[in-house]
């Protein structure tokens, strides 16, 4: 964010933030692209320990004789300039006087978030309790660690099993339905119904969803209402034949005062709900793999609702059923205890397959598709997982120029489907664009891939913006994000995507010699257990760790180095266009930044004359008065907090502002090595907490465990 001279006495604000880094809208985000890509700023939030925004204010501890903002000298320049204000109010406008209340405001709001004017009712604790909790939390720590299976020390199974013991208690059911109270009706026409039970629960799905955008669409309310008279008894359906007709008012009613009931819960009825749920997890939330106590990520199957999908889905509104103990498969150890299903049910099948990851699985009725109870992420199977994927695409490396080369020379190919084949690897390398899978028509959103891409998803320009051969793509990506750029690219790519064009209507299919599973099985052929994907993974990778060297200063401070990371991370982001929409808040909260910026520097501003004037009273007194010099030194200390809070809170600012549309959590968990992370935290000296969450330690500790500072993707 730009800086701005001080209102008072031409004083300027100076510190390091005027040295931060900026990634600028034509750097290339891209690993190894031909051209630059536009990038958006975007924000994400930058940790700040010594700066936070409370409600209630927080307490900072403060520098050993370092004086209160409200000290001796400083009490007595506010109080003057109080009573310079109360004899001159009126005299001022209202709107000078509005202005300098609402400074006076933001100036108390940071004062009292540093502390200086304590609101906490708690009792202090002493020294002894604080250490106490201290050492306590680190042998918590201790324990911990202690008792975490190391299993990236042991040695690997052989090809194929995953485990050799599996046993759980399977997954857990969500209640039955609970028929509407007495004094709760639907309605229809105009009329009081009694619904049968069946048709009540569907009814009820919609009620609750009454005041979401979903219940207005056209597409929604046709496939519920088709979907809700297969539920209704014969008399129903003959009677109930208009959704408009349908009165769903007091059952919306009843789920708002439910949801209103449950936020104001006193807080003995939020520990019993708590200490409910925890009983849950305890009993079917872990599993024993090799006997080794795991996390399951999703042990609770989802319970029956209306199917909303992302995007304009074709399905949304249809009924997901509830799912029965009938549907579900179990897959354990045959020595273990078999999972006992609820009373008078039996499970669809019992297995003990140990090559596959699995719990137990059941196919949904809306798409077909298989559900899976799997482990947490921060379980062995799924650690193995992580770790092979990036050593996989960490090989690729070693051979991506061999298969570019080939790629380039396949461009000139006699044969169409090689020629199509390459410019969809150059695609899916350079802009790392997802391969796209083959569907049903109108059986999903029409998203697509690269190669699934149409006619009507590309344009082409010869000359566009200062560059030559310019593809314009504009598509839905997966879970329906738009994907939108201009790529300047090579005149054989160029030349070869007019030819694709040739004779064909905006609806066809723009490569259409070639599909996924022709393109991975080439692949494979190049590099065992290479896909399409695996370019994703390492152009991801290799661009962070580009981006890190590139941006990282060690002479920075940590909030610097954070923001240096973010803007790695950022880039990574762009490339695999990981979007969200801005935060509703976004505008208010800066806003709100802003103003606790400004009054920050005015802050410094009174700090530096205060110093100022303590110098002269020190020069004009000599050595004769030591508590002078003392109080010199207090003020150049409290200047030099000022500068480290602005510099801060303006890099806090910078980093919102930058992250306010592009999701960095995706690429940070999904696609980008986190022993990049954990080498560059060591070598910058920066805290792994900075950088992970204690859920995202547990997730990647064989990377935290292993990687040394001079690790390499």
């Amino acid at each position: 964010m730009g800086r701005e001279k001080e209102g008072k006495g031409d004083v300027k604000v100076k510190h390091k933030a005027t040295k931060l880094k900026r990634l600028s809208d034509h750097e290339t985000a891209g690993a190894g692209g031909d051209a630059p890509k536009n990038s958006k700023s975007v924000k994400q939030d930058l940790k700040d320990d010594d700066f936070t925004v409370k409600k209630k204010g927080l307490k900072r501890k403060r520098i050993k004789d370092e004086p209160m903002e409200g000290s001796s000298h400083s009490t007595a320049t506010t109080n003057s300039k109080n009573k310079n204000k109360q004899h001159g109010k009126e005299e001022e406008s209202d709107g000078e006087f509005q202005k300098k209340k609402s400074k006076k405001k933001a100036e108390k709001m940071v004062k009292k978030e540093e502390g200086e004017h304590p609101v906490s009712k708690k009792a202090k604790r002493t020294k002894e309790e604080i250490e106490e909790a201290r050492q306590l939390k680190i042998k918590k720590k201790e324990e911990e660690e202690q008792n975490r299976w190391r299993w990236w020390e042991e040695e690997k199974y052989e090809d194929g099993v995953k485990w050799k013991f599996l046993e759980h208690k399977g997954p857990y059911f969500p209640p039955e339905y609970q028929p509407l109270p007495d004094n709760v009706h639907f309605y229809y026409d105009g009329k009081k119904v009694k619904l049968s039970l069946a048709a009540e629960e569907v009814a009820v799905f919609f009620a609750q969803m009454l005041d979401h955008e979903y219940t207005t669409k056209k597409v929604f309310r046709e496939n519920f209402f088709k979907d809700w008279r297969k539920e209704m008894t014969q008399e129903e359906r003959l009677l109930i034949q208009v959704l408009d007709k349908c009165d769903f008012g007091e059952i919306h009613a009843m789920h708002k005062a439910k949801v209103e009931a449950r936020k104001n819960m006193t807080k003995e009825e939020k520990l019993v709900l708590k200490e409910a749920n925890q009983k849950i997890v305890d009993e079917f939330g872990y599993c024993l793999l090799d006997h080794h106590k795991e996390r399951i990520g999703n042990f609770k199957i989802e319970p029956p609702g209306l199917f909303r999908g992302r995007g304009e889905h074709p399905k949304q509104g249809m009924l997901k059923k509830r799912i029965q103990p009938e549907d579900v498969i179990i897959n354990c150890s045959k020595e273990s205890c078999i999972p006992v299903p609820p009373n008078g049910h039996h499970w669809k099948e019992i297995r003990h397959d140990n090559t596959v990851t699995w719990l137990a699985s059941w196919t949904e009725n809306i798409q077909g598709s298989i559900k899976y109870i799997m482990l947490n992420a921060n379980s062995k199977l799924k650690g193995e997982k992580d770790w092979e994927k990036y050593e996989v695409a960490r090989k690729l490396k070693s051979c991506v120029e061999d298969i570019r080369n080939q790629y380039i020379q396949d461009l000139k190919s006699k044969e169409m489907g090689i020629r199509q084949r390459a410019v969809a690897l150059y695609f899916i390398d350079k802009l790392a664009l997802r391969a796209g899978n083959e569907k049903e028509e109108g059986e999903t959103a029409d998203t697509v891939g690269c190669c699934s891409l149409r006619v009507e998803h590309i344009t082409l320009h010869e000359q566009l913006e200062g560059n030559e051969c310019v593809v314009e793509f504009d598509f839905l990506g997966k879970d329906s994000i738009r994907y939108y750029n201009k790529v300047p690219v090579i005149k054989k790519v160029f030349k070869n995507l007019r030819l694709f064009l040739e004779n064909k209507q905006p609806g066809d299919d723009l490569f259409d010699r070639l599909n996924t599973n022709l393109l991975n099985k080439h692949l494979s052929s190049l590099m065992p257990g290479l896909t399409a994907k695996v370019f994703r993974t390492y152009n991801a990778s290799i661009t962070l760790q580009q981006q890190l060297k590139e941006l990282t200063n060690k002479s920075d401070n940590v909030a610097e180095k954070l923001l240096s990371y973010n803007r790695a991370n950022r880039a990574v982001a762009i490339l695999c266009n990981h979007q969200r929409a801005p935060p509703k808040t976004f505008e208010q909260s800066m806003a709100n930044l802003q103003t606790k910026i400004d009054a920050r520097k005015e802050q410094l501003a009174l700090a530096k004359t205060e110093l100022k004037q303590a110098k002269k009273e020190a020069k004009a007194k000599g050595s004769s008065d030591p508590k002078l010099h003392t109080l010199v030194e207090r003020k150049k200390a409290a200047v030099r907090r000022c500068e480290e809070q602005l510099l801060k809170m303006e890099v806090q600012a910078t980093d919102r502002e930058e992250n306010k549309q592009i999701a960095l959590g995706t690429s940070k968990l999904n696609y980008l090595d986190p022993r990049i992370s954990v080498a560059w935290c060591k070598n910058f000296e920066v805290p792994v907490e900075k950088i992970y969450n204690k859920t995202q330690r547990d997730k990647f500790a064989w990377a935290i465990d292993m990687t040394e500072a001079d690790f390499e993707f």
